[in-house]
Order: C-alpha cells, then structure tokens, then sequence
C-alpha cells in the first residue's frame, strides 16, 4: 500500500464485521480506518477525507441515514450503507439521504469487493472528467452539442428524455431511487409520479439499447429505482 491506495473508512460498530471487511479491503491494496460510531466517524471523514465510507446504519448514539444527511450537507464522498435493514423502505431512505448504494447482511466479500471498487471508479471519473464524449454499447454521446449516436445513426431524444438521460449519466454505476430521479428531472412537485419514469426509462431503452428488453445499460433496481451501467 501507499498514498496512492484508494482510503476507505469503515463505520460500523461490530468489531468482528469492521475486521472481516477491514482484511479483504487491505487485501485489495486499500487504505483501511475504522469508527465505531457515528460522531467519530463525522470528524474522520473531514479530517481524512477517505474515497469511500462503507456504512451500518444502526449505531448507540445515531442512525446511519441521519449521518449521510449531515455528511451530504458539505461532502460528496461515496457512500456504500451496509447493514442488516433489508426492508425497501430502508434502501430507499438511506439512497435518497445520499447513499450511493446498499448491501445488506449478511453478505458476500466478493459482492462487496465488487460494489467497492464500482464507486472507487466512478469517484475517480468524475474526479477527472475532462470530456463531454461518453460512450456505452453502440451508443456515442456528444454532452456539448447534445447529439447521440447509435450504430452510426442520429437518435432523437426529447428534451425530458436528454433530461434524464444526462441525470443518469451524472450519476453512473449509483442507484437513484424513483424520488430522485422524479425530483432532478420533473421537478419536486412530481415526487410521486412514478408512472412517468417508468414511460420514460421505458423509451431509453428502445432506442438506446442493443436489447431492450433485456437492459444492459438501464437496470431497474426492483421497488428503490434505476441504476445506469457504462
């Protein structure tokens, strides 16, 4: 390991869990802290200022979605919520607080490994987007001149369909719950309308898709949202 190994900051209060992911995260060639609870865990992310924070959600003295709330206030730092809250309501609190995406427990190294290093790389390309071009599949975006390209042929999207398209890429390999995605591009008055973002994923995916009904690109993260895939 050196200064250039991504840093990660555990928060979680079950000491054998801190070691477990602690070992196969320094194993990856990470940077490992830890915290045992939340208020400490507050002061290390703005002292040390890790690339990721992996995150419980239950803790003595807080709740977990409350601290992505308050970290989100003046931080954009990843944040994978791992914890034993399986429910959809769960997911879907901690995501529209902030997280970036949710494992629950009991889990497996691999997946997490993989989650890991999925915001590890979408941390780093947002960090060091110099580029308006984005490509997946057969699909060439040009974000300056708003022109995509798919298979060599123009494709025309309507305003709301770029609209969210855009928001999708901002936001690569993170899960966005219907909430947030309904409120960046309808508008916070149409929060609730889900039936409109199902339409309008729905029209992605025929025209951007190699197979649409079998979605590469644009996954549907069953009850919470969406999850785009370069």
């Amino acid at each position: 390991m050196n200064a250039t190994s991504p840093s990660i900051l555990i928060v979680e209060d079950e000491a054998p869990i801190r070691r477990m992911v602690r070992n196969a995260l320094e194993r990856e060639g990470c940077r490992v802290a830890e915290a045992a609870r939340l208020t400490t865990a507050l002061v290390s992310v703005g002292e040390q200022r890790p690339d990721l924070v992996i995150l419980d959600l239950g803790f003595p003295d807080g709740d977990g979605t409350q601290f992505i709330r308050d970290m989100r206030i003046w931080s954009h730092i990843p944040v994978l919520v791992l914890t034993a809250r399986s429910t959809e309501h769960d997911k879907i609190d901690a995501l529209d607080a902030g997280a970036d995406d949710y494992l629950t427990k009991p889990f497996s190294v691999g997946e997490l490994l993989a989650r890991t290093r999925a915001l590890l790389r979408r941390a780093h390309a947002v960090a060091g987007a110099t580029e308006s071009r984005v490509c997946f599949g057969d699909v060439e975006i040009d974000l300056s001149r708003r022109t995509l390209i798919k298979a060599g042929a123009a494709i025309h999207l309507t305003a709301l369909e770029y609209r969210l398209l855009s928001t999708l890429i901002a936001n690569a390999g993170r899960v966005m719950t219907h909430r947030q995605l309904l409120r960046e591009v309808w508008g916070p008055g149409n929060s609730e309308s889900a039936t409109y973002l199902r339409v309008y994923i729905g029209r992605l995916r025929q025209k951007l898709e190699r197979d649409p009904a079998q979605p590469r690109h644009f996954q549907t993260e069953i009850g919470v949202g969406y999850r785009f895939q370069l």
